[in-house]
């Protein structure tokens, strides 16, 4: 059975994820943002084994702590997709842009792209192209759960900024109403900062779909 919780995580709030198969629990971070030794504590607090990183898209606030973490379980990190390679190359130039402790640039060990699965345990998450917040940003899915976790597309509420470099407004609706919100009403969403809501709520409430 698939488990999470959500760890929010620096001046941002960004909500990293820890998730886990409850069978092996063998799991993964979803964007660690920052703040590793908070992750670490509540990671061996939860007994689970870290065998990846998963990335959902390049900006700072939510690929921080990616590197020391992945060095210190000496796993792989995984995404976003090849666009967000820029912001990546970049990261020392954010740090200085957000009044973030310094960070070294880094490539992950492997892209993503739509259609590609992620493997936790016995659980399987897909992986769906969702551009427009960054060029490069991915959303995992887990549809046996009806569970995904979108970054920083999708708020309840609100929608991802597109006033970033290569942020594309047009781009980011389309995801939102060709890929998410066809998914279904009773799909819940973690997004990358604030509550939870599902696809449904902000279907018929959230004003910049509406």
């Amino acid at each position: 059975m698939f488990q999470y919780q959500i760890i929010p995580v620096t001046a941002f709030q960004e909500n990293c994820s820890i998730i886990w198969c409850d069978q092996t629990m063998e799991g993964a971070l979803i964007d660690p943002g920052g703040e590793p030794e908070l992750l670490k504590k509540a990671v061996e607090k939860l007994g689970v084994n870290i065998k990846q990183i998963l990335l959902t898209h390049g900006h700072l606030d939510h690929v921080g702590a990616a590197t020391t973490l992945a060095q210190h379980y000496n796993v792989k990190i995984i995404g976003p997709s090849q666009e967000d390679e820029f912001l990546l190359t970049n990261l020392p130039q954010q740090c200085v842009q957000f009044g973030f402790p310094y960070t070294d640039s880094f490539l992950p060990d492997r892209w993503l792209k739509e259609g590609d699965q992620i493997h936790v345990g016995n659980i399987t998450l897909d992986v769906l192209f969702c551009p427009g917040h960054t060029p490069g940003h991915i959303v995992f899915i887990n549809h046996l759960d009806k569970l995904a976790f979108v970054g920083d597309v999708l708020f309840k509420g609100s929608i991802g900024r597109t006033d970033f470099p290569r942020g594309n407004h047009t781009d980011l609706i389309s995801s939102i109403t060709n890929k998410l919100l066809p998914l279904g009403d009773d799909f819940i969403f973690v997004p990358g900062h604030g509550p939870m809501s599902s696809f449904g709520h902000e279907r018929i409430s959230n004003p910049y779909l509406v």
